[in-house]
C-alpha cells in the first residue's frame, strides 16, 4: 500500500479539522458540534429521502397497507378512524425524548455512542419511533400510529442498514372502557398497589392486564394476517425498557419463523409522566424493511435506496394489495478482499462500518464479516472480509482492488489502526 507523504497527511488533518469545526446542518437547521457529534455525510444525505412518503415505493406500500387495515377495522361511533396517523415528524430529537422519556436506564447499552447518531450532547437522530409516544400522549391522543425513518449504527450485510423505517402504534384505555369486558363490571378496578411480577406491573390489576393484553394481541394478529394471510404465528416473551410485560410476534413464513414486531403493556411511569396517570395502554413497533423484504422477496436491504427504474417500476401498481414478487435484474460478480490490522484501544466496529459506508461509491460493499480475531503480546488483531458488489453495474478486478486500496488508506488515517 502506498503511504501518504507528511505534507499529504497534514493537509488531510487540516481538512478534517475544518470540517469538524463547522456547524452541522440537518434538514435546514443548524446545530453546534461537540464531542458527541458522529454523523457522517452519508447519513445526512438520507435524512431528506423519506422513502415512506414516496408513492409506489415498497416501504410506502407496506406502510399504507398497515394504516388502511388499522383505520378500517377500528372506528369511533361516528365511523371515523380510531387511530390517527402521523408521518411527517422530524427525525431530530433530544436525548431525553429518545431515552429518558422511555425510561431507558442511564447505563443501558442502547445509549452508547457506538450505536447511535448524535448531532451533539443534546440532540440526535432518533433510534426508534417510540421516542415520540410520550409527546403524542401529552397532546391528548389515545390511539395513534407514527411512521418515519430511524437511525442506528450497525453492521454491513444484506439485512442491516443504518437507516430504516419504523411504524409505532399506541392505544390507551380509561378504566370505564375496560369495564365492559370485565367478569363483573361493577367490581372492576384497573389499578392497585403491589409489586411487579413477570406477568404484570405492580400498579395494574391482573384483570386489567388480561383485557389490555387481549386487545393488543388480537389487534396485531389481525394486522399480520392481513399482510401474510392466515399464517401460523406465535408469541415470544421478551423485555423492553418501556413495556412490561412484553412480547415479540413471529409468523411462520416460507418454513421459517420470522419476527415481525415487538409490543407490550406500556409502563405506567411513562403514562404518569405524560399527564395520563388514570389510563392503561399498549404499544407496538415494527420495521417496514423487514416486512417488505419478506412480503416481496427483496433479497438485499440496499435495494430500497436505489433509484434504478428496474427496481422501482416493479412496485408501480394500481392496487397495493396485489401480490408482488420482486424479480432480480442483475447478478453481478462479487469481489472479496480482506483487510487485517492491529486495533487501537478505542477501536469500535461501528466506526469501521461507518467509514466504509461513507467512503465507498453508493453502497458498493455488500457485506463485511470478521473472519479472524486474536491477541498477541498485548495487541489485538482483526481480519475482515469485504464483499464488493454493485447492483447496477459490473465491478472489474482492477476497480475492486483500487476501491480496497483507497479504503485501507482511509482506515489507517482515520481510525489509527496498524495494517498487518
Amino acid at each position: 500500500m502506498k503511504r501518504m507523504s507528511k505534507c499529504q497527511y497534514i493537509r488531510c488533518l487540516k481538512t478534517l479539522s475544518s470540517t469538524e469545526d463547522a456547524p452541522l446542518r440537518v434538514l435546514g437547521n443548524t446545530y453546534g458540534r461537540d464531542s458527541y457529534t458522529n454523523i457522517s455525510p452519508h447519513i445526512l444525505a438520507h435524512t431528506e429521502k423519506r422513502l415512506h412518503l414516496q408513492k409506489h415505493h415498497p416501504i410506502q406500500i407496506v406502510k399504507q397497507r398497515i394504516v388502511e387495515n388499522m383505520q378500517a377495522k377500528y372506528l369511533w361511533n361516528n365511523r371515523s378512524p380510531l387511530f390517527s396517523h402521523h408521518e411527517n415528524i422530524s427525525p431530530v430529537v433530544t436525548h431525553a425524548q429518545n431515552f429518558d422519556q422511555l425510561l431507558v436506564p442511564t447505563d443501558h447499552v442502547s445509549r452508547q455512542k457506538q450505536d447511535n447518531y448524535f448531532i451533539n450532547s443534546d440532540m440526535m437522530l432518533r433510534a426508534h419511533m417510540t421516542c415520540h409516544d410520550s409527546d403524542m400522549i401529552k397532546s391528548g391522543l389515545d390511539a395513534f400510529l407514527t411512521t418515519g425513518d430511524v437511525y442506528r449504527r450497525d453492521t454491513i450485510d444484506r439485512t442491516h442498514y443504518p437507516v430504516f423505517h419504523q411504524m409505532d402504534g399506541v392505544r390507551l384505555f380509561s378504566p370505564w372502557e375496560l369495564e365492559e369486558f370485565a367478569q363483573d363490571p361493577k367490581k372492576f378496578a384497573a389499578f392497585q398497589e403491589g409489586d411487579n411480577t413477570p406477568a404484570k406491573q405492580g400498579c395494574h390489576t391482573e384483570e386489567a392486564v388480561k383485557i389490555t393484553e387481549f386487545s393488543l394481541k388480537s389487534t396485531l394478529v389481525g394486522l399480520v394476517q392481513a399482510l401474510f394471510g392466515r399464517s401460523k404465528y406465535r408469541w415470544v416473551e421478551t423485555t423492553f425498557p418501556f413495556t412490561h410485560p412484553s412480547w415479540e410476534l413471529e409468523v411462520l413464513y416460507q418454513d421459517e419463523w420470522l419476527e415481525v414486531l415487538g409490543c407490550g403493556i406500556l409502563k405506567q411511569d411513562i403514562l404518569n409522566n405524560s399527564a395520563v396517570p388514570n389510563k392503561i395502554g399498549w404499544a407496538f413497533g415494527l420495521g417496514l424493511e423487514r416486512l417488505a423484504m419478506a412480503m416481496y422477496d427483496i433479497p438485499d436491504i440496499r435495494l430500497f435506496w436505489t433509484q434504478d427504474d428496474r427496481f422501482l417500476n416493479q412496485f408501480k401498481v394500481d392496487n397495493i394489495h396485489r401480490p408482488i414478487k420482486f424479480e432480480p435484474y442483475s447478478n453481478y460478480t462479487a469481489r472479496s478482499r480482506d483487510i487485517s490490522f492491529w486495533v487501537p484501544d478505542n477501536f469500535g466496529e461501528n466506526d469501521f462500518y461507518d467509514l466504509v459506508r461513507n467512503n465507498m461509491p453508493v453502497d458498493t460493499v455488500e457485506d463485511i464479516k470478521l473472519i479472524d480475531n486474536f491477541s498477541k503480546q498485548g495487541k489485538t488483531s482483526h481480519c475482515y472480509r469485504l464483499t464488493y458488489r454493485a447492483w447496477d453495474r459490473h465491478l472489474s478486478v482492477d476497480e475492486a482492488n483500487s476501491l480496497h486500496e483507497k479504503l485501507t488508506e482511509k482506515v489507517v488515517a482515520e481510525l489509527g489502526v496498524e495494517v498487518r
